[in-house]
């Protein structure tokens, strides 16, 4: 038996961050029910890039059912709190105010199933000045903070994945998952509010910390760090680049010896601790890139690792797909088998199946037949 086979739970969801939460859900063996609006999620249509289909929705709706509900119709709207009435769990991220004009008493939702797990992701959170605007990632990531720094010293830059949704999604899969184990000793549902903004600023805490404790305002480093050196990349003499990380002074000095061919470097005044190397960043960067630049990448990676020093290739797309420390799992869908990159936990000694990514509204008529007698 599955972890989470007995559980049913109910989605009200599209784009990302909701859809991420009720994925890992069914990964853990929930019936997940998806309701979509006739037309569908509109991440359906992101693009076609994946055999004709989203890479967005085959990535996060994998081993769902779908059925396609007009909630402005009576009809459907009775049928889906059928639905909420034998619901574990409820997960939804409409647009500020949707849920309620569409006459979805969260609260009163619970009061008729007290063991119903609600979650509701929105932009900003349901109280403040800012519950009512409309967010999407890259906003948040604006509004948070996170884009003053991530980039570069010409300007700031979007992370290149959505971010904030996926932070939200797994905030949201971490309290639903508390409040299962809650409920387990109680009998008692909750309800839970998650928000992109708040969750992303759980996540910029320690810069959050530098700047208002120590005063340090955040810089757009690009491939540096911030607060280490060296830490960042460097090109070889073959044109490809690498990143090299130290962590600690014993790091440093045996990078020194082995890599920049210099053993009285470490106890040089600029060099002779991390606040110092950082405060002569230039410098110190200047005579990692002499060095590196005078061996290939593979030379290089071999000398790290004889001197102990952890480094990580600049990889391409192209690159990615070849990894060989990759683990694929294949999902199929209604256009044939795709191969995903595997979720970041797996069980030991477990081989686990992922079920199939559904067709818009191919469960709507065995859903219909199962919660609308009522």
């Amino acid at each position: 038996m599955r972890d989470l086979e007995s559980l049913l739970v109910i989605t009200l969801e599209h784009a990302v961050a909701a859809p991420y939460a009720s994925c890992k859900l069914a990964d853990a063996g929930a019936r997940v029910i998806k309701v979509e609006r006739p037309e569908g999620d509109f991440a359906r249509n992101y693009d076609q890039l994946v055999n004709g289909l989203s890479a967005y929705f085959i990535w996060i709706n994998r081993g769902k059912e779908s059925i396609c509900l007009n909630l402005k119709a009576a009809e459907d709207l009775k049928l889906f709190k059928n639905m909420l009435a034998a619901a574990d769990v409820f997960i939804q991220n409409l647009g500020p105010g949707v849920i309620e004009r569409l006459g979805i008493d969260i609260k009163q939702v619970r009061r008729d199933n007290p063991k119903l797990i609600a979650c509701s992701i929105s932009g900003y959170g349901k109280e403040g000045p800012a519950k009512n605007q409309k967010a999407y990632d890259l906003l948040i990531q604006a509004e948070s903070g996170l884009s003053a720094i991530n980039g570069t010293e010409h300007g700031p830059a979007r992370v290149g994945v959505s971010v904030c949704d996926i932070a939200a999604g797994m905030t949201a899969y971490q309290a639903i998952l508390q409040a299962l184990i809650a409920r387990s000793r109680t009998g008692e549902g909750r309800e839970i509010e998650v928000s992109l903004f708040h969750a992303m600023a759980d996540w910029m805490n320690v810069p959050y910390l530098q700047f208002k404790y120590g005063d340090k305002r955040p810089t757009r480093m690009g491939l540096s760090h911030p607060t280490i050196a060296p830490y960042g990349a460097f090109e070889c003499s073959d044109g490809k680049v690498l990143l090299l990380s130290i962590q600690n002074e014993r790091e440093w000095a045996s990078l020194c010896e082995l890599v920049l061919e210099d053993k009285t470097l470490p106890t040089r005044e600029g060099f002779d601790s991390n606040s110092a190397r950082v405060n002569n960043r230039e410098q110190v960067d200047r005579l990692v890139a002499e060095a590196v630049a005078r061996r290939t990448r593979a030379q290089n990676i071999e000398t790290l690792k004889s001197a102990g020093i952890a480094f990580g290739r600049l990889s391409e797309m192209e690159d990615v797909v070849k990894h060989p420390q990759h683990k694929f799992v294949a999902v199929e869908t209604e256009t044939g088998v795709v191969d995903l990159l595997a979720p970041g936990a797996s069980v030991v000694g477990e081989e686990h199946v992922f079920a199939p990514v559904p067709k818009r509204g191919e469960h709507s008529e065995q859903i219909r037949d199962e919660f609308g007698s009522n």
